[in-house]
């Protein structure tokens, strides 16, 4: 098979014709001049040894080589070879905590849009990676399934609030049992799981999950966002203005508090590490450091076909006619030579 890479260039062999008439208009223009010079038995004798084949040879020449070059430039590919290219990578789950207490603006602007800045980081600095998304709140279900699309998998990142789950609460085992059924199956090594939450986990269902986790080989990662101190939960109204605090029954301001302690725990079983995000200037950098610093494994290997680049032969071709044009004298050789009027 035969084709261009780049074909928007092959419009340039419409200069070929512009060039050709601006050769025959100078000639043209060559003529009209030297008729001008004098007398034109005289001028036909002055320009005898001048060999109008040569020069037409020589332009025809450099029209062949310009039209060479611009195929050139147009990458002519024939040609095919199979190539095996092997993506390698981690598998990355993100479980990120979409209930209410997410809102807490001790971390600015709140918790959950700085953890889901942190988790924008992450996707940026990827690559080749897998990385896949879990919503978590009373409930888990997954938001974005492993993907190498990281502008899709940023898309899903940017639609989870905390309206995306109505049963309110932090189901942390849940949320991770979910995340590991998101694992493709059949394999076991690099797989890294990353939970960022305020840590409070009503339902206490984490230790099943944790004894699935350490059997599959999955680490976990734990990424406490929020502060130590109980802070209250901001409440909206429907147009998005604030309206207060959320109250409990007895009209009493709700607090939420991280709880390290959980995730500490969650992290030494499987392995993994726990990274506090605490106070406005929290940031995932160690954390970063970590996913991008493992190896990965073969994810995917898939045939490809190569076209064979072939614009060294239109080069060559070209240079070579313009060193024939170099070499062409204008003038030819006469046997005799006008000696001037007065011979």
């Amino acid at each position: 098979m035969f084709r261009f890479v780049s074909t928007q260039i092959l419009f340039g062999l419409f200069l070929i014709p512009a060039l050709g008439l601006f050769f025959w208009r100078t000639r043209q223009a060559r003529k009209r001049v030297l008729a001008r010079f004098g007398d034109l038995e005289l001028v036909q004798k002055l320009s005898a040894t001048l060999s109008k084949r040569a020069r037409a040879t020589k332009n025809v020449l450099v029209l062949l080589a310009v039209s060479l070059l611009v195929l050139t430039l147009a990458r002519p590919q024939f040609g095919t070879r199979v190539e095996t290219m092997r993506t390698e990578g981690q598998d990355v789950m993100v479980a990120l905590d979409v209930s209410r207490s997410m809102l807490a603006e001790d971390v600015a602007p709140n918790r959950l849009e700085r953890a889901r800045l942190e988790i924008m980081r992450i996707l940026q600095r990827l690559d080749g990676d897998r990385i896949g998304l879990v919503a978590f709140a009373g409930n888990a279900f997954v938001q974005s399934p492993l993907t190498v699309d990281y502008g899709a998998a940023a898309l899903f990142l940017n639609a989870m609030d905390t309206d995306l789950i109505p049963i309110q609460g932090t189901n942390l085992g849940e949320a991770l049992t979910v995340a590991l059924d998101a694992f493709e199956e059949g394999t076991r090594d690099h797989r890294v799981l990353i939970v960022v939450t305020d840590g409070e986990d009503h339902e206490g269902e984490i230790d099943g999950a944790l004894e699935r986790a350490l059997d599959e080989g999955v680490q976990i990662h734990t990424v406490g966002i929020g502060s130590l101190d109980g802070v209250p939960i901001p409440e909206f109204g429907a147009s998005g203005e604030r309206t207060g605090f959320v109250r409990d029954e007895g009209g009493s301001v709700v607090t939420t508090r991280l709880d390290e302690s959980t995730l500490v725990r969650v992290a030494e079983v499987t392995g993994g590490r726990y990274f506090p995000a605490l106070g406005s200037a929290a940031n995932l950098d160690p954390l970063i450091e970590e996913i991008t610093a493992g190896e990965g494994r073969e994810l995917e290997a898939r045939e490809i076909t190569q076209f064979e680049e072939q614009f060294q032969i239109f080069l060559g071709l070209a240079l070579m006619l313009l060193l024939a044009e170099s070499l062409i004298p204008e003038r030819s050789r006469k046997k005799e030579v006008w000696a001037g009027r007065f011979s």
